[in-house]
């Protein structure tokens, strides 16, 4: 999907890019850092006396990186705006006994991560089929969800910070598609992370106004 849009680009002329100063585009992407972290468990007690309890936490369902952005392009080579993203993971906590038996289901656990934040980008190739750009964008990140942290709060907030190293986008009319390359991150401390390489590969379709 992706090599035929490519393919059938129609190149952005730059009395477009004077006219259509505006971007908008909603994306995906890869939840690799949650689903890595965050998995049903690979070792399960059954040594133990039958009486023993033990909670594990399983049936992780990852929904991936949905995000939303704005650019304003004053020129050709750079443009600034806003993001806004979100992801969260949800699991159950199952309770098995020392036999490894599951002798308790509790669903409905979860986390939630929103990231919000200012982006800039950087456009330093223009080509008739492909521009190619560097973006990097700092904010902040929100966490909440069923868990508690060490004060008992649901919500923990902290410092966000996104690139994209490698960013393209292939043009049609008003219409864009854009693939990118980088990461997410957003923790509140050394001991507390949110996201750390979330979102290294996105993709987008975009409209320019």
């Amino acid at each position: 999907m992706i090599i035929c849009a490519f393919a059938c680009a129609h190149a952005e002329t730059k009395q477009d890019r004077q006219l259509m100063k505006h971007e908008l585009r909603i994306g995906w992407g890869d939840q690799l850092f949650e689903s890595l972290v965050w998995h049903n468990p690979t070792n399960i007690i059954s040594t133990m006396p039958e009486t023993a309890r033990y909670t594990y936490q399983e049936d992780f369902h990852h929904d991936q990186h949905v995000w939303l952005e704005y650019q304003h392009r004053p020129n050709g080579w750079f443009s600034y705006g806003g993001m806004i993203d979100a992801s969260d993971v949800r699991w159950t906590n199952v309770a098995r006994d020392g036999r490894g038996q599951e002798v308790n289901r509790d669903p409905g656990h979860y986390f939630c991560n929103i990231v919000v934040m200012p982006t800039i980008r950087f456009t330093y190739l223009h080509h008739q089929y492909v521009n190619m750009y560097f973006g990097i964008g700092f904010g902040m990140g929100i966490n909440f969800g069923t868990e508690q942290n060490a004060q008992g709060k649901h919500t923990d907030v902290g410092a966000a910070a996104s690139i994209s190293v490698i960013g393209l986008s292939a043009n049609y009319k008003r219409w864009f598609w854009t693939l990118d390359a980088g990461g997410l991150y957003s923790m509140k401390n050394m001991n507390t992370i949110f996201l750390a390489s979330s979102r290294i590969i996105s993709v987008g379709l975009g409209v320019r106004f």
